[in-house]
């Protein structure tokens, strides 16, 4: 099944099976038998697509049958099968058969999301990885796995949708004759495809370099419960970003380490590039999480302020109707001045309520003006509740 992950910013969050698939890969059920396949129910029906080239001339066949691949086994052409979806069983098992896959090799291919990873078998390289894909309407992501199976002559390619994919540029060159890689073998092909999935994650980091920005912007003018929800949905994704290419930089050192037969040795170079991008990728990554970990706490510094202005204002506020109210409570107790020369005299003034309201004029001003010399009156920012 194809991760999906929607952005925080503007759009739906995701869903919670959604956000469990970010983190979860897949495992089998305890006492399964080893190489058991496992396909979803709304896996794509599996179409195969042919790209055999060579230095003079490059075709492409559609809609294969599992059979009339093997006919492309030992070609000196490079072929490159592939594997559009992953719901039709007898397609990929007839694969299987075909390329003599290992059970376990079909296994790691159908049974996804499986970890990055590179394994070695007799004649054939294995590469798990996980492409990603920005949303072209909205913010986000799409995680998706893709496998290789590297033989001397041909790479099978398995991807989960057949609809999107990071590969149309390395299409274009093969199909236009661009650069060198008709003139290489499949190890090339290998790397510019695996090239072109590490490249995704620029774009998609780009993105959330500029949200990070806007979100800046946020939490310092006007911090709201979303805001928090929007930090949070931040680091889970970035969180989900740094799972997917740590094991790839993995993956790629252990080529780079132990290099397999299959891979030659100006590919090998080819590869340390590849490693150099994933590792600047990966302190992309460090530096936005480090940001999105800041602004939790530009964002508590914000509501902690917000929080000081509403109580000075609250406390401006009391502070001026307290001797107000004290004024108002001593000449409401009604004493009646005739039983006692002591009881409110002010009550039989003729000018008793006028004086009245002077002296709490002058009490109110006398305090307002007091508040502005300490400067409390310019320091308040705007108060949002949001």
């Amino acid at each position: 099944m194809t991760q999906r992950l929607s952005g925080s910013f503007g759009v739906p969050t995701p869903t919670d099976e959604e956000q469990e698939h970010l983190f979860d890969y897949f495992y089998d059920q305890p006492g399964t038998i080893p190489g058991t396949i496992s396909i979803d129910e709304d896996a794509r029906p599996s179409t195969i697509v042919l790209i055999d080239y060579n230095q003079e001339q490059v075709r492409r066949i559609a809609n294969l049958t599992p059979e009339a691949c093997g006919s492309y086994l030992e070609t000196n052409s490079v072929s490159w099968i592939d594997v559009l979806g992953l719901g039709s069983e007898d397609i990929l098992k007839g694969l299987s058969q075909v390329f003599k896959l290992h059970p376990l090799v079909l296994e790691d291919l159908v049974n996804v999301p499986q970890r990055p990873k590179v394994e070695n078998y007799e004649d054939q390289l294995v590469v798990i990885t996980q492409m990603v894909m920005p949303k072209e309407k909205a913010s986000g992501f799409w995680i998706e796995q893709v496998s290789f199976v590297l033989g001397k002559h041909y790479l099978l390619t398995f991807q989960e949708e057949p609809e999107r994919d990071c590969f149309n540029r390395v299409r274009k060159r093969i199909r236009h004759n661009q650069g060198i890689i008709r003139k290489r073998q499949a190890d090339y092909l290998a790397y510019a495809l695996w090239d072109a999935i590490i490249d995704s994650f620029f774009p998609v980091l780009e993105a959330y370099g500029e949200q990070i920005d806007q979100l800046e912007d946020e939490v310092v003018i006007n911090p709201t419960n979303k805001t928090l929800a929007k930090i949070y949905q931040l680091k889970r994704e970035l969180l989900a970003l740094r799972r997917v290419l740590w094991p790839q930089r993995d993956a790629i050192s252990t080529l780079i380490r132990d290099p397999s037969p299959l891979i030659s040795a100006d590919v090998q170079i080819y590869l340390r590039d590849c490693y150099d991008h994933t590792v600047e990728l990966l302190d992309i990554m460090s530096t936005y999480r480090e940001l999105a970990s800041s602004l939790m706490d530009v964002y508590l510094s914000s509501v902690s302020n917000k929080m000081n202005e509403v109580m000075k204002l609250l406390t401006v506020i009391s502070t001026i109707f307290i001797p107000l109210t004290f004024v108002a409570g001593i000449y409401g107790m009604n004493f009646h001045p005739e039983a006692s020369p002591w009881n409110m005299p002010e009550l039989n003034w003729y000018w008793g309520y006028p004086v009245c309201w002077a002296v709490m004029i002058v009490i109110a001003s006398g305090l307002i003006y007091f508040f502005w010399w300490c400067g409390w009156f310019s320091s308040f920012s705007k108060i949002n509740n949001g």
